[in-house]
């Protein structure tokens, strides 16, 4: 079987790189702290499973069977892991005394609308040239699509955890915190590259 394309992947790719450099300004130039930084990404967690649903209900207009039961379970579950997420980062490194609804808010704040704004139309723009014009709705299934975000955010979210925690460590937190960043985009992209390279069974980054 002939390989698809590897362009639609390198353009995501691009784009994944230029959206998660907005967050690396933010540190640099306006002061994030650690909960900022983990707060964004843990909104893009959000944005994915959005993206995933979309997915789920485009497989499901094949005729698979089962369909909207499947992306039901999957809003539900995936919901929950991602709610019981976010207040573990409120209550580790959010503002002392802080609820889960305040460290949420945050994500309405102006300087963090741009950088999320910027990683949903890196997602986005992944979905159509890899999902949808490169074919890989026609080589997945729903039962894949099911468990497809949660290795992504599992392995990467543990690092960035793990990394805040070494950030507030630090006697440098903005070298570290920029870091992390960074940290975070070798991540992402050797797992985007990884999980969009040839033929496969389904896609993980939406």
């Amino acid at each position: 079987m002939k390989s698809p394309p590897r362009r639609p992947v390198l353009i995501s790719s691009a784009a994944l790189v230029i959206a998660n450099l907005v967050p690396l300004a933010g540190v640099l130039l306006g002061g994030w702290r650690v909960f900022d930084v983990l707060m964004l990404f843990w909104a893009e967690n959000v944005v994915i499973g959005v993206l995933n649903l979309a997915r789920m209900g485009m497989v499901s207009l094949r005729g698979e069977r089962g369909g909207l039961a499947m992306a039901g379970f999957f809003a539900i579950h995936y919901g929950i892991f991602t709610l019981v997420h976010g207040i573990f980062l409120v209550t580790l490194f959010g503002p002392p005394g802080a609820s889960p609804l305040a460290g949420f808010a945050l994500l309405l704040a102006p300087g963090l609308a741009l950088p999320l704004a910027a990683l949903a139309a890196s997602h986005g723009l992944s979905f159509v040239v890899n999902f949808v014009v490169g074919g890989e709705m026609d080589r997945t299934t729903l039962g894949a699509l099911m468990a497809a975000p949660y290795g992504r955010v599992v392995v990467l979210h543990v690092t960035i955890i793990f990394g805040g925690f070494a950030v507030e460590a630090s006697g440098a937190p903005v070298l570290a915190l920029a870091l992390l960043v960074a940290l975070k985009i070798g991540v992402d992209l050797a797992a985007h590259v990884a999980e969009h390279r040839g033929p496969r069974s389904a896609p993980v980054r939406p």
